[in-house]
């Protein structure tokens, strides 16, 4: 029995001991003594029943994290910190109801930690070192998150430290990281000097990802924010253009457009515009695509569904005029060309050949079908021109030129259908009309 006593005595003591050296440790953080408590920390982590309870990782946090931001330990500052961190979370594993926190130099903890992490990473965004800083202000905004759920930070949002996290992983090109911080702050409505950015960022972002709706959120918040800004009055098609800068790539991003807004008559204009100017480059030197008959496929069509939704549009119909007035064009280089041939190949008195006759009719006929087709598209333009008020002086142009094209379609119809005197009287009515309206047009 006395045995007994006595080992119960002894282990009682032994407790007793530890928490005396606990108690020892926390005072020497309370008056700042941060070193010394080091000091013993390290001592005691050699103490399996010392290292055994969450006070001694408390411990070790608040101390290592204190001195971690001392300049004199600036050799040793990031394995400090590395390991003020590591005993922080080992502490919030061993005690999850973080009671020990209650007493104040152990509430001090995450302050520290983040005052030291935070102190860090602004001396690397001073240097310019974005993938050596980010981390730190990772670890920053972790720490203040904890905080402002425990109490223990006063404001609601770690505005410094997340700004600096999304700067550091824009400028490491770690978009989608940037973007989860900058998001954070353009979500709780941050705004004044500096911040205008982040919504362009956000906006910039969610297009390239072709994250619409997200899109549009940044771009109203950013509109809401700051009025004044041009910015965020842009819409779809001008990111569409503006973002990319490769031809084909701004060709995907305009087709994106259109399959989540099909009827979006700026995205199809300035899709077949970008499509003529390519083809029909007035640049010395320039070269048509590899893929330039698909794309003229493609660009036709843009302008006939551009007309067809918006037909009250002139451009559409002006494009697709002087489309095939320059397909009709270069037809008729080629049937000047067969001619040639053909007449250098026949004797005097003999008849071409049937396949050299064949030829000539088949182009002919796509001479004709362009030429009719230029007709339809310039007819409707004049006919909206006409409707309209008062014209500019761009577009008075743009009508003179319609009605000449439209005077020389007609002529060429009149003189090919000679023996068909009804067709050549409706056709010499149609080309006295419009070469009228060329001369009236001022």
């Amino acid at each position: 029995m006395k045995k007994t006593t006595f080992l119960l005595t002894m282990l009682t003591f032994a407790i007793m001991g530890q928490a005396q050296r606990y108690d020892d440790i926390k005072t020497k953080l309370f008056v700042n003594q941060f070193a010394e408590a080091k000091k013993e920390i390290d001592k005691g982590m050699a103490n399996a029943k010392f290292a055994s309870k969450p006070e001694a990782f408390i411990l070790k946090a608040t101390a290592y994290a204190a001195v971690a931001d001392d300049p004199a330990n600036a050799a040793e500052a990031d394995q400090l910190r590395a390991d003020a961190y590591a005993a922080f979370m080992k502490y919030r594993e061993m005690q999850p109801d973080l009671a020990l926190m209650a007493d104040i130099p152990y509430k001090n903890a995450p302050s520290y930690l983040h005052t030291t992490y935070f102190n860090a990473g602004y001396k690397d965004y001073q240097e310019k070192k974005w993938a050596a800083g980010l981390p730190k202000f990772e670890k920053a905004v972790a720490l203040s998150d904890f905080m402002i759920e425990k109490k223990l930070f006063a404001a609601p949002i770690d505005t410094n430290s997340l700004i600096l996290a999304g700067i550091m992983a824009e400028n490491d090109n770690k978009a989608d990281v940037a973007a989860k911080y900058y998001g954070r702050l353009a979500d709780a409505k941050i705004q004044g000097q500096g911040f205008e950015d982040i919504y362009k960022y956000l906006v910039r972002y969610n297009f390239t990802k072709k994250d619409m709706a997200a899109f549009d959120k940044y771009k109203a918040l950013g509109a809401e924010l700051y009025p004044q800004s041009e910015f965020f009055k842009y819409d779809k098609t001008d990111f569409a253009v503006g973002l990319e800068e490769t031809f084909d790539a701004k060709i995907k991003s305009l087709e994106q457009v259109l399959v989540n807004d099909p009827t979006n008559y700026k995205s199809s204009l300035l899709l077949g515009q970008l499509i003529y100017d390519t083809l029909y480059s007035d640049k010395e030197g320039a070269v048509k695509p590899a893929n330039a008959a698909e794309l003229e496929t493609k660009m036709v069509a843009t302008f006939k569904k551009s007309a067809e939704n918006n037909p009250n549009e002139i451009l559409p119909n002006l494009y697709l005029g002087e489309y095939y007035i320059n397909k009709a064009a270069g037809i008729n280089e080629k049937k000047e060309a067969l001619a040639a041939e053909i007449k250098k190949a026949t004797k005097p008195g003999a008849q071409p050949s049937k396949e050299s006759v064949a030829k000539r009719d088949a182009l002919e006929k796509e001479f004709d079908d362009n030429y009719e087709a230029a007709r339809v598209s310039y007819e409707k333009a004049a006919e909206l021109f006409g409707k309209k008020g008062s014209l500019t002086g761009p577009e008075k142009q743009q009508y003179k030129n319609v009605a000449g094209y439209l005077g020389d379609i007609y002529t060429y119809k009149k003189d090919k259908a000679k023996g068909k005197p009804a067709d050549v009287a409706k056709y010499a009515e149609q080309e006295k009309k419009w070469n009228d309206l060329y001369g009236s047009i001022r």
